[in-house]
């Protein structure tokens, strides 16, 4: 297999504490003196999160308000306060770093229903607050397309309506998610005190290219625009096809839907607007740490390891999955005694043109795609395109006596 480099396109990566505060700046003068400020502290992986929060605390303690993070997030940690308070400790977000107390609850206000019958609810403590700060990365969603997808947006609805709002808007499928998400966070807007949204948008490297602070009255038509930015500079395979798909890892801190949709082409609902090379089998060799054993998106694989397999926790998946309302993502696949049986059954049960030499490649997870390995078939494509590029020598797969695999 040979060591490849992906090019994307990119922009020069930028200052989180300077963007928050020239943000901030453009909002005019707020009175928030002595006023209690929710920030919102979601569950995903996102480059400098705590150091936009941090930002984001600093900038209302400037004037005078009184911040504090809460956690905004359906069923994740267990859909339970205490679990959900670790997620945000587990990717850096902790009462030090941020400056500002943390605190978390699982209690509720119903704030009405939508056109579409759809009951919203919202966080009590961010409800009781005197403003809330709504932060958020815009990027492609992983099971349906729409004009808006996973951002500021999606926050208002799902995230800060905790987990009987995720219940509520899951209930109503991911298939009708493009018209009930815009319509439900026009009412979260109309009756909380959101005094701003922070959107961020990551390139395929994983660098915070864009911190966008929004005022309330701009937050739904510039997502649009910050969706479609996010999305073409966003990563994924550059390749004709796929026989088989090796991926070391997988997990919540990655994706929310633990493999990306938007890399791998299959999503939980099979809805359309999912491009990517045409897989025909995928192998999860692993699941991250920061997964706590959420294994969701576990069953869009085709095989995984035992390794992997006895990492899961069932009630934490399977919570997620049922809360979501995507039971495939949480079935699991067949399970391999090692890397080497996983290989070797994904290739059999493959419909391979040249069996002598199967398009395989190799990723870290479906985030990190600028180096990749590919197996030699793809040297004609590699030669032909801008965007692909060989960055070393060929290296034989190999299998230690357990099966685990690795390049000799």
């Amino acid at each position: 297999m040979l060591p490849v480099k992906q090019s994307f396109p990119s922009s020069a990566a930028i200052d989180a504490a300077g963007a928050v505060h020239s943000g901030f700046s453009r909002l005019g003068d707020l009175d928030l003196e002595n006023k209690s400020i929710a920030i919102t502290g979601g569950s995903r992986g996102i480059k400098g999160i705590a150091d936009i929060l941090r930002a984001t605390a600093k900038e209302l303690g400037s004037r005078k308000a009184l911040p504090f993070v809460i956690p905004a997030m359906g069923s994740h940690g267990g859909a339970s306060a205490e679990g959900q308070r670790k997620v945000l400790e587990s990717i850096g977000i902790d009462e030090a770093r941020i400056g500002a107390p943390i605190h978390s609850s699982m209690e509720v206000v119903s704030l009405g229903t939508t056109k579409h019958g759809l009951k919203i609810f919202c966080d009590k403590l961010a409800y009781q607050a005197d403003g809330i700060v709504v932060c958020n990365r815009i990027k492609a969603h992983t099971t349906f397309k729409g004009a808006h997808e996973s951002g500021i947006v999606k926050m208002l609805v799902i995230g800060l309506g905790k987990h009987r709002g995720a219940l509520e808007a899951h209930s109503l499928g991911f298939d009708r998610f493009h018209e009930i998400l815009p319509a439900a966070a026009e009412l979260v807007l109309s009756k909380t005190k959101v005094i701003c949204g922070i959107g961020l948008i990551e390139d395929a490297y994983g660098r915070l290219v864009r911190i966008e602070v929004l005022p309330p009255e701009q937050i739904m038509s510039r997502e649009i625009e910050l969706l479609k930015e996010a999305k073409r500079v966003m990563g994924r395979l550059l390749l004709d096809r796929i026989d088989v798909l090796i991926v070391d890892e997988m997990g919540k801190d990655i994706s929310g839907s633990g493999l990306d949709s938007n890399v791998i082409g299959r999503s939980s609902w099979g809805l359309p607007g999912f491009v990517a090379p045409p897989i025909q089998r995928i192998i999860v060799r692993d699941l991250t740490p920061a997964s706590k054993g959420n294994a969701i998106g576990i069953g869009l694989a085709d095989f995984t390891t035992r390794n992997c397999a006895e990492k899961i926790d069932p009630s934490i998946t399977y919570t997620n999955a049922i809360t979501a309302h995507v039971m495939q993502s949480g079935k699991i696949p067949i399970v391999a005694e090692n890397d080497e049986q996983a290989l070797k059954m994904a290739l059999a049960t493959s419909r391979l043109s040249n069996p002598d030499a199967p398009r395989i490649v190799r990723i870290k997870n479906t985030k990190e795609l600028e180096t990749i390995w590919v197996s030699k078939p793809y040297q004609a494509l590699i030669k032909a395109s801008s965007n692909l590029e060989v960055i070393g020598e060929a290296k034989t797969v190999g299998f230690s006596k357990n099966g685990s695999l690795f390049f000799e």
